[in-house]
């Protein structure tokens, strides 16, 4: 009701948790732009992982070309954004003019790309970014289970729906993160610039979280999401 505060609920304060942490990774660890954006293109991965369990559970056997389709089609296209990023923000000294030979057939070779670039940020990552990958990992299976199966939400959806949803959310989030990252690289990752970065994407991922947990409309649309 009007005038009433506005509570969180479980899933939105694990998500709000997580998405604070690199709060503490900037102030007590040194974190700069090139650690926080790539922590986020890491929930991208996250994002797609409990999409393809959303697919699968929502569409049964059903689903599983779908499935094997969305793993190709969302790893290259992770795997072109997550170069972009490393371009950018030379994470961690990562050269990617030192990448090795791809030896996959066909297009298969752009999920080989994809998994041996997630090997090498991995790998570079410090271990506190790793706890960080975690909690958004918890944070996101909140809602799987919680919303996703606790609510029942896989009878009110579609595996067509669910698959688009994560490409929804990238176009919405990350281009406003990317831009962001790239006026505070530009200017030295500043203390206020980073910790303003980190808020508008927190804000912005709330108000989309509960978007897409929203009853559907008339013609059962639901907005993009995690």
């Amino acid at each position: 009701m009007p005038g009433q505060p506005y509570r969180f609920d479980l899933p939105q304060l694990a998500l709000l948790l997580a998405n604070l942490l690199p709060v503490f990774g900037v102030f007590w660890f040194d974190w700069d732009v090139g650690s926080i954006v790539v922590l986020y293109w890491v929930e991208n991965l996250i994002v797609g992982g409990y999409t393809l369990l959303k697919m699968l559970i929502t569409g049964g056997v059903r689903a599983l070309f779908l499935a094997a389709f969305f793993c190709l089609h969302y790893g290259g296209f992770c795997a072109i954004h997550g170069l972009f990023v490393l371009k950018l923000t030379q994470f961690a000294g990562i050269d990617l003019a030192q990448v090795p030979a791809y030896n996959w057939p066909g297009p298969l070779v752009v999920l080989e790309k994809f998994i041996t670039l997630s090997q090498q940020i991995l790998a570079a990552a410090p271990q506190q970014f790793i706890w960080a990958c975690i909690a958004l990992l918890i944070s996101h299976g909140a809602s799987f289970l919680l919303l996703f199966i606790g609510q029942q939400e896989f009878r009110h959806t579609t595996v067509n729906r669910l698959m688009t949803a994560p490409y929804r959310r990238i176009a919405v989030l990350h281009i406003a993160v990317i831009a962001g990252g790239f006026l505070v690289s530009k200017l030295g990752s500043p203390l206020g610039l980073l910790l303003a970065l980190v808020a508008l994407k927190t804000g912005m991922d709330i108000m989309l979280h509960i978007r897409s947990h929203q009853e559907p409309g008339p013609a059962g649309e639901e907005s993009a999401g995690a």
